[in-house]
């Protein structure tokens, strides 16, 4: 069965997201993104008239949207640490799924100049602003004091993405394994030595 035309815009957005994971955003182009996502070439800029750019940061959304959903997850648990080890093991999983292949759709716009559409920048940073923000309060409602919560969010979200890269390079999930132990242990010990 064919996919249905109405799906194309959805198809080639995730297609996009998937693409960025895997091959980076200048990788990314329009023929990959049809290629990938089986939508029709005129499709495109019916639905992105704003080309390869709008399908970019309309995929950065799209992904920065489902991690927040599995951090909102986290942010569920009752302890701290069981929402932060889910955060790694969901990342750890989606490197062993795709044999290493895929990485962060987020930190592939990031570290790209995109000097043709710098906003995109500014939409990666905003998708790591949000996580960071997301992480903050978790910790802030377990009763660690703002400034040491904004600290612990930036490291976590920096901690995860390099071990991402890390991973990536070196086909194996240890520094994954080894930085998600490390942030525990950090975590038991702050939030056990709590005001």
């Amino acid at each position: 069965m064919s996919p249905r035309k109405s799906d194309s815009r959805e198809r080639m957005v995730r297609s996009t997201a998937d693409l960025l994971r895997e091959y980076g955003a200048s990788a990314t182009t329009v023929d990959r993104v049809l290629a990938h996502s089986g939508a029709p070439r005129g499709s495109v800029y019916h639905h992105f008239p704003g080309g390869r750019t709008q399908l970019i940061e309309e995929a950065v959304e799209l992904a920065g949207n489902l991690m927040a959903g599995v951090i909102d997850a986290a942010m569920q648990a009752d302890d701290p640490l069981e929402g932060i080890d889910a955060f790694f093991t969901v990342w750890r999983d989606q490197l062993v799924n795709s044999h290493f292949r895929a990485g962060c759709p987020i930190v592939a716009v990031a570290v790209e100049t995109n000097d043709e559409a710098p906003h995109l920048t500014h939409s990666a940073g905003a998708v790591f602003a949000g996580w960071q923000e997301a992480f903050t309060a978790l910790f802030r409602r377990h009763g660690l004091p703002e400034d040491r919560s904004r600290r612990l969010a930036a490291l976590v979200v920096s901690a995860e993405e390099g071990a991402v890269v890390l991973c990536r390079a070196q086909q194996s999930v240890e520094p994954m394994e080894a930085v998600a132990a490390e942030i525990h242990d950090l975590l038991v010990l702050t939030l056990s030595n709590r005001p």
